[in-house]
């Protein structure tokens, strides 16, 4: 497929009105749906928007790439949207975008759409070539221009040479990858071997694009490379690069710095990469620097990530089980079939939970200690917290071990992975899980379970609005993710789905009220608004609280303000009425199987109507 095939004269905006980024997203997405490219606009502007929150798709150099592969897109397709006053895309260099390129992929699109999307942004590479864009003025000399282009480069031997082990030839070794892995990845590409030819260096790129790793490096490249260039924004396989000078970077500087990045290289400036046992250490998000809380974070949430599985499918096949129960009675087939199976995957979310938290932290030595500890947790009565410290624990304790053995001789290297750290990890995390940490949170854990437990109505009531007031503040973020993880922890110890209740009305809330909102105050949204509610209805009902996440984005403090206040009110509703909802996830589905259902559909209707309400008074008319 060439490049033109693509890059559709019928979308392309030749004098981009908005001046600003997300104005001017929505104007290339409507261009991209009034053409049948985009079927469901919403969808596809959440899903550019999350990539931008990654990094800003402003490349630098007047140019910017915002794309998405998404299965609300019909096509792949390229829009092209040149701005004559240029727009604030946050771009790398601080500087306005002039040339957009919107790329839209549909899911399980195929190898060849990506090549031709790889080709396109090596391209951008050009200067003089991006110069002529600047200069087109209509759809056909922008598809001259790229058709010119590609039948130019398609002439051209472009392979860099491969190592010849000339001695006064530098060879460097690089590695790009991205998050979406369809454009930055081979922009960046393709500027390390510009710059490699400009300086006279030899270089071999792989390139961990959204089709898998390409050019795949070969271990006598890296043994005989001056050093290794990793520039990327999410994980890559490190542990080959054992005993190399490594420089890990964002891949924007791949793109804007290749020459620097090299120059370090030869100039030998990046430090020395140590493997420990095989083990890689990882390159997520590469030359950013996280804060303690942040890393914190991220662990913890690859623990809640890889645990919610077992509680979402043990959780709703308990809560149907009970359903057959109450109808055929507890002796029947299919309540202790349903009911075991369910009982089973609970047994393993603590373990579950601390197993991928302390692998988060320590890699894959982590994951066994982890494990048991969580296990430790279980039978000694420390419940979800003692799991959450039995996590961090044998996380850190691995690091502590491989910082202990860094200096081993390297004919017992082999010895870390296999002996030394799941023996010590393992004992180590035994021996303080068992004797303090496990009867500790033991009792900490019995007192809070009391405590909820003789709480009065009223003080349920503050804490379900406490709750469902977070679930709402950022909509699938800490706070949310925070209120969440707090009731799986009290349904996971009790079996208690009373603060299930109160997050899952808290989350159904904000998009169901714009829904509502949308189609109550017609005047206050504008077209598209008004067709991406219709969608939130059925998001919304599903307890999938991210499809508020493009309205708050474009209206923070009037979607947010108004979500919150009527979640809080839902939530603080079903503890006053005594609401139950015995599956952690599932929305209008799981509700028939609740305690109490009409009273909680009863509080999800009440907050629903609140927020729509104060949404609607409170947005302005659409111009």
């Amino acid at each position: 497929m060439k490049i033109v095939d693509l890059l559709r004269k019928d979308v392309m905006i030749m004098d981009l009105k908005a001046t600003e980024k997300e104005p001017a997203i929505d104007e290339m997405i409507q261009s991209l749906t009034n053409n049948s490219v985009v079927e469901d606009a919403e969808t596809f502007r959440a899903a550019i928007m999350q990539r931008e929150e990654q990094t800003s798709t402003g490349l630098g150099d007047g140019i910017a790439m915002p794309h998405a592969k998404t299965e609300a897109v019909k096509r792949p397709t390229v829009l092209f949207a040149r701005s004559e006053k240029g727009v604030d895309f946050a771009s790398l260099d601080g500087q306005p975008s002039y040339l957009f390129f919107m790329i839209a992929v549909p899911e399980g699109a195929n190898d060849t759409h990506l090549q031709t999307l790889a080709a396109i942004s090596r391209l951008l590479v050009d200067a003089e070539f991006v110069g002529q864009l600047k200069q087109a003025k209509t759809p056909e000399e922008v598809q001259a221009l790229f058709a010119g282009e590609e039948e130019e480069s398609q002439s051209e031997d472009r392979k860099s040479p491969e190592a010849s082990g000339n001695e006064k030839q530098a060879f460097v070794v690089a590695v790009t990858a991205c998050p979406t892995g369809i454009a930055h990845t081979y922009m960046a590409e393709d500027a390390l071997k510009k710059a490699a030819s400009e300086m006279n260096v030899q270089i071999r790129v792989e390139t961990n694009g959204s089709d898998g790793a390409k050019n795949r490096l070969t271990e006598e490249e890296i043994k005989q490379a001056n050093g290794v260039i990793i520039a990327a924004d999410k994980n890559v396989e490190m542990a080959r690069f054992d005993g190399k000078q490594v420089l890990e970077r964002p891949v924007s500087e791949g793109i804007n710095k290749p020459k620097e990045l090299i120059g370090k290289i030869l100039q030998q400036e990046a430090a020395v990469y140590q493997a420990e046992g095989g083990e890689s250490s990882g390159s997520s998000d590469a030359g950013n620097s996280a804060s303690v809380w942040g890393k914190i974070y991220k662990d913890l949430m690859n623990g809640i990530s890889h645990m919610l599985p077992f509680v979402v499918g043990g959780g709703i096949l308990m809560a149907i089980s009970f359903l057959f129960e109450s109808v055929l009675g507890s002796e029947s087939e299919l309540f202790v079939f349903l009911n075991t199976i369910g009982s089973n995957a609970f047994s393993f979310l603590i373990p579950i939970l601390a197993g991928f938290i302390a692998m988060s932290i320590g890699d894959r030595p982590g994951l066994m200690p982890g494990i048991v500890g969580g296990l430790i947790a279980v039978n000694s009565n420390a419940g979800f917290i003692g799991g959450l410290v039995a996590g961090f624990l044998a996380g850190y304790l691995i690091v502590w071990l491989k910082k202990m053995f860094r200096n081993l001789p390297k004919s017992l290297e082999g010895l870390k992975p296999i002996l030394i750290y799941p023996v010590l990890g393992l004992l180590l995390t035994g021996i303080l899980m068992y004797y303090l940490i496990g009867p500790f949170f033991a009792v900490i854990n019995t007192s809070m379970l009391g405590f909820l437990e003789n709480l009065g109505t009223a003080n349920a009531v503050i804490l379900g609005a406490l709750l469902g007031g977070m679930m709402a503040i950022d909509m699938g973020g800490p706070f949310n993710k925070a209120a969440y993880t707090f009731s799986i922890g009290i349904f996971t110890d009790t079996g208690d789905g009373s603060l299930m209740a109160a997050v899952m009305a808290g989350g159904m809330v904000p998009p169901l009220a714009i829904a509502l909102a949308a189609t109550l105050f017609k005047n206050k949204f504008n077209e598209n608004e008004r067709k991406s509610g219709m969608t939130n209805y059925v998001m919304g009902a599903s307890f999938i609280t991210e499809g508020a996440i493009p309205f708050a984005a474009a209206d923070p403090l009037r979607i947010i303000g108004s979500s919150v206040l009527g979640a809080a009110i839902a939530g603080g509703l079903t503890q006053l009425w005594s609401s139950s909802i015995p599956a952690p996830h599932g929305g209008i589905f799981v509700i028939p199987l609740a305690d109490n259902a009409l009273f909680f559909l009863l509080a999800l209707a009440v907050g629903t109507v609140i927020t729509a309400i104060v949404l609607g008074l409170w947005r302005k008319p659409v111009k």
